[in-house]
């Protein structure tokens, strides 16, 4: 008789939280005027779906915020540990969509002809220091996608601590190729900050004005600190608030459509959630997911793609945690914000990171395919 009270006593731990736990989650969006709100049910999902995502959120010690929009409606908001509604957080490699977003924006205002525009005509007092040909080859389009033969920083400490010096143009020269261009993807966040770089040049002006005149404004959203400020003039990380990352991601998931307005065009979108490069990570080819649920994880224009269960979506990535998910089947964004683990990039941050990636590709998993 013991034995069968310990089963019966494992088979509802196993089950997770009751109904009634479930009714007392509270996730409902905090008050402000940004945002039309609605709720899950009114948006045809299961609110007990979405509540055991938040209580499961619970458990997370490095979690800031988790929203849910669907329909264009936020259904679902909550601020964990240090998180809360106005503040800003490091964005950390999540600023790459944006960084790529301006790449499309830039070439709308005519400051860029084309993604393949070769790299070095943006760097041009380093052109006669190239000793490697290869280099030569290496386009716009090479960055945006992480195949333009550079590697990933992070397979070797020189490299990590030249990367961090931020004096980042005169790298272009001393960082070695490891691959062609274009034949493998390997993951390189100097290769955003060369895009940033020119992005700048090209258009004659900082990164900082050019965006906020062509994207945040129109948005409706404000930058909190760029960083790093003592580096140079190309600063690549950015620092916004949970639902203003929402809108960013809602405005990909639209097509380049926000509140009725095209801030930018539908193709570059389009062009942007493409995968070029399949069965990748961080860590390099051949991997094809992260954590327990993401699989078939793919590379865009500075914008990841995966499945979870039966759901493929497009989503922004950032260290410790940072996600802007794009689930076009559903009609659905789904945001997280964590501690950034700003330079720590050891086991206990990627323990937290993926615990995090972990919630929401289980939330993602348990959705049902749309009727």
């Amino acid at each position: 008789m013991f034995t069968n009270i310990v089963l019966i006593l494992s088979l509802l731990t196993a089950c997770g939280p009751g109904s009634a736990e479930l009714a007392t989650t509270d996730f409902n969006p905090q008050p402000g005027d940004d945002w039309e709100v609605s709720t899950p049910a009114e948006e045809g999902l299961d609110p007990e779906l979405v509540a055991r995502a938040y209580l499961n959120a619970e458990d997370l010690e490095t979690l800031y915020s988790l929203l849910v929009i669907k329909n264009d409606k936020l259904i679902a908001e909550k601020y964990f540990n240090d998180g809360a509604l106005e503040n800003k957080t490091l964005m950390q490699s999540a600023s790459k969509s944006y960084i790529s977003a301006l790449i499309g924006l830039a070439l709308e205002q005519g400051c860029l002809e084309s993604v393949d525009q070769k790299m070095l005509e943006f760097f041009p007092e380093y052109a006669n220091e190239i000793s490697d040909p290869r280099k030569e080859a290496i386009t716009i389009r090479h960055l945006l996608q992480m195949r333009s033969g550079y590697p990933w920083e992070e397979t070797h400490p020189d490299l990590m601590a030249a990367m961090w010096t931020g004096d980042n143009p005169p790298l272009v020269v001393s960082f070695p190729l490891t691959a062609d261009p274009d034949t493998v993807f390997q993951y390189s966040n100097l290769s955003n900050a060369w895009l940033a770089a020119i992005q700048s040049r090209a258009c004659d002006t900082n990164l900082k004005d050019f965006s906020e005149e062509y994207l945040l404004d129109p948005m409706g959203v404000e930058m909190g600190e760029l960083w790093p400020n003592e580096y140079d003039d190309y600063h690549a990380l950015f620092h916004f608030r949970a639902r203003d990352v929402a809108k960013f991601g809602l405005l990909y998931l639209n097509e380049g459509v926000l509140d009725g307005k095209q801030i930018f065009p539908a193709e570059w979108v389009r062009d942007s959630l493409k995968t070029y490069s399949e069965n990748v990570s961080t860590s390099g080819v051949d991997s094809g997911k992260i954590g327990r649920y993401f699989r078939e994880v793919g590379y865009g224009y500075q914008w990841w793609s995966a499945r979870a269960g039966e759901h493929y979506f497009n989503y922004a990535a950032g260290h410790g945690g940072q996600l802007i998910v794009l689930l076009d089947d559903l009609d659905m964004v789904i945001v997280t914000t964590a501690y950034p683990f700003f330079q720590q990039h050891d086991g206990g941050a990627w323990k937290h990171e993926k615990s995090i990636i972990n919630l929401v590709g289980k939330f993602i998993a348990s959705l049902p395919q749309p009727e």
